[in-house]
């Protein structure tokens, strides 16, 4: 693990670890009261993008930010990944820390975990909020097309030994100059301080696992998806929060629901919302769990 002192701080939450799933999870509490609301991250990113969401949400709930295995502090051992291990795992975590039901909260990559999670423990969640997030089977895979606009490095992310032979020692020019400043719209929204929390998980040895093993299986698990939502609409409530992405995290929630879903498109904002944004996203959070909680 790494050096818990070297992490970068916020005032009012703590740090826990949870074995679960032949893996130890690093995930982060706050709020003390209210619902409880489980954050999952997507790419590049770790708990930490939502540390601007966190005291907004904890005012009035019990909230919790989880590293996904091989990501950020949590366990990234040579073990299985992708959605369908991520998806027990956050499962087994909800159990573990006896928290159940959640507002599950999952942006960007972890659509797929999130998504399983919902569909095949439907009692472990109250509501399901998708960020700026799409699905294997249901268009995410031409993100991976980069003769239609896609983006090169999901290719080499999903490549068997590439991004530890081209990323490793590079992970600040990566992620400062290449991820974050492209699908980004905010400037200074994502600070110096930012990049050095995402460096400093994904520069350590393996650290490209969790990474790796969800874009893999993005590539890889399409018709098992569509197979998974043809069985098992979901029947929570969901809201899709859009932002640069616009209107394709609600096209394809509606697809995947068995109800209406509900929609914020974010007019001026980038792809890492919470970071851009976290006063909107907090607010349109808060009015779903609200809704919710009311019905």
């Amino acid at each position: 693990m790494t050096a818990a002192a070297e992490r970068a701080s916020l005032a009012g939450v703590t740090h826990h670890y949870a074995k679960v799933n032949g893996t130890e999870l690093h995930y982060v509490e706050a709020g003390s009261h209210g619902t409880p609301v489980l954050l999952v991250h997507g790419f590049p990113e770790t708990w930490w993008t939502f540390h601007k969401v966190i005291p907004l949400l904890a005012a009035s709930h019990r909230v919790y930010a989880v590293d996904l295995r091989g990501f950020g502090d949590s366990g990234n051992g040579s073990d299985a990944y992708g959605s369908k291990t991520s998806a027990e795992d956050l499962h087994l975590l909800i159990e573990e820390l006896n928290v159940g039901p959640v507002h599950l909260t999952g942006q960007d990559i972890s659509g797929a975990a999130v998504l399983r999670l919902a569909a095949t423990h439907p009692q472990d969640v109250l509501g399901l909020t998708a960020i700026e997030m799409g699905l294997p089977g249901f268009g995410l895979e031409r993100l991976a097309d980069v003769t239609h606009g896609g983006t090169w490095y999901i290719g080499v992310l999903a490549a068997p030994g590439v991004p530890e032979m081209l990323l490793g020692g590079r992970e600040r020019e990566f992620l400062g100059r290449i991820a974050f400043a492209a699908m980004s719209a905010t400037p200074g929204a994502i600070t110096d301080t930012d990049i050095d929390e995402f460096v400093r998980t994904y520069s350590r040895p393996d650290g490209w696992r969790g990474a790796i093993g969800l874009y893999q299986s993005m590539l890889q698990e399409g018709d098992e998806i569509a197979t998974l939502v043809a069985d098992h609409k979901l029947k929570v409530p969901v809201l899709a929060i859009g932002a640069g992405g616009g209107d394709f995290t609600f096209a394809t929630m509606s697809q995947v629901s068995s109800n209406p879903v509900r929609s914020v498109t974010l007019a001026g904002v980038g792809h890492y919302a919470a970071l851009e944004a976290p006063d909107q996203v907090a607010l349109a959070l808060l009015d779903f769990f609200s809704v919710v909680d009311a019905s």
